[in-house]
């Protein structure tokens, strides 16, 4: 049984496919590493995209002792045997780290020292970026380096370099579809190779499609995509792009993002970004929230949906979400106002508006403060005018 995988791990950075930016020729990570010069580094990108390779690399292109470890298992004394091993060495290793977002804050504490004075090469990989999983002190004494999903047409080169290797019988639709399902994810891909040439060296995509019906997906339980993908969402809704808005979502669903969260962030956007250009939109927004509570999915995918196009349809305005951010600074910054006598419990002086007809002028602030700037857009428009009619009466 051919193992696809590690016959053809690159070993040296010409040999490695769809990271060019890392990779080619004087591309900075390769010149710090072809002069002995790289520090301390953290690779991030999604599955299957090379970081171990482009570790592995590393460590044979800087002539460097490799240490290899998954921060789900790892010791601290494990490293702390290494550390003694290589105290008063004249060559240090190189130390990789998988799955670092995982470190714990005690295991990140005991690579500050060595990281500090140089005695180990301190090499991490995740499928997130480590900027939110690493503390301030260990971001502070190293780099990070994106990887990011590899394209069809390294893919592609890579399954032809596996059809040669091990003498395949696979035609161009069948390739095609191999490469166009797997999802930026060379490993998957060759897995998936490698397991139905042992079934049948004449490969074709009924073949493929029985071990894998559905093409790999990019997940959004990871907090790289998560994020990327509802930033996305959102900014889309706030755009009024709704193909681009459903498209999102539908990533976000068959991520397997849970229909809550989802409608959560739609109850937000409701009022952070629609407000009172269309006031039905928070309810519209609530009433969704409720109703995919109490179904769940599939059918709850309909009603988001629903929420989704009606919110890009929606006139926009953030006038609610900047005054709630003025009063909050003055509250913070400026000199505390005082509370005007006459609308204190109890105190005398105080006009009851439903008594003058539903208005009457009164002082209510100390002194006079703007933080609401209606804007001229759907129903605030109205509201609008009719304050201004008001403060002018």
């Amino acid at each position: 049984m051919a193992d696809f995988t590690q016959l053809l791990r690159p070993t040296t950075f010409d040999a490695l496919v769809g990271q060019e930016h890392l990779s080619s020729e004087g591309a900075p990570l390769r010149v710090l590493c072809e002069k002995f010069a790289l520090g301390h580094s953290f690779f991030y990108g999604p599955a299957g995209c090379g970081k171990t390779s482009l570790a592995r690399i590393v460590a044979k292109t800087m002539d460097l002792p490799f240490y290899e470890f998954n921060a789900t298992s790892l010791k601290i004394e494990q490293l702390r045997k290494i550390f003694e091993q290589y105290k008063n060495a004249l060559q240090k290793p190189l130390i990789f780290i998988d799955e670092v977002h995982r470190l714990a804050k005690n295991q990140q504490e005991v690579l500050l020292p060595v990281m500090e004075n140089n005695s180990v090469l301190i090499l991490g990989a995740s499928t997130e970026n480590p900027f939110f999983s690493l503390t301030s002190a260990i971001r502070s004494r190293s780099m990070l380096f994106e990887l990011f999903a590899i394209d069809n047409a390294a893919l592609d080169t890579l399954v032809q370099r596996a059809i040669n290797q091990a003498s395949l019988g696979v035609d161009s639709a069948t390739r095609e579809y191999l490469v166009r399902t797997s999802g930026g994810d060379a490993r998957a891909m060759l897995k998936l190779l490698e397991f139905a040439s042992n079934i049948n060296t004449q490969v074709n995509i009924e073949l493929l499609q029985s071990l894998r019906p559905n093409a790999l997906q990019t997940g959004s339980s990871e907090a790289g995509v998560h994020y990327d993908l509802t930033s996305a969402l959102i900014k889309s809704i706030r755009g009024s792009d709704a193909d681009a808005a459903i498209y999102y979502l539908a990533c976000l669903i068959e991520g397997g993002e849970s229909a809550d969260f989802i409608a959560r962030r739609l109850v937000i956007l409701a009022s952070e970004d629609v407000g009172n250009a269309n006031p039905q939109a928070l309810t519209l927004t609530t009433s969704t929230l409720t109703s995919v509570s109490k179904i769940g999915f599939p059918e709850a995918r309909i009603i988001l949906a629903q929420a989704v196009i009606y919110l890009c349809a929606s006139p926009k305005s953030n006038a609610a979400y900047k005054a709630i951010n003025r009063a909050q600074i003055s509250v913070k910054n400026d000199k505390r106002l005082q509370i005007p006598r006459h609308l204190k419990p109890q105190a005398e002086g105080y006009l009851y508006p439903h008594d003058f007809g539903g208005y009457v002028k009164q002082k209510y602030l100390e002194e006079e403060k703007v933080f609401v700037e209606l804007q001229n857009i759907g129903y605030e428009q109205k509201m609008k005018e009719w304050l201004y009619k008001l403060k002018k009466s």
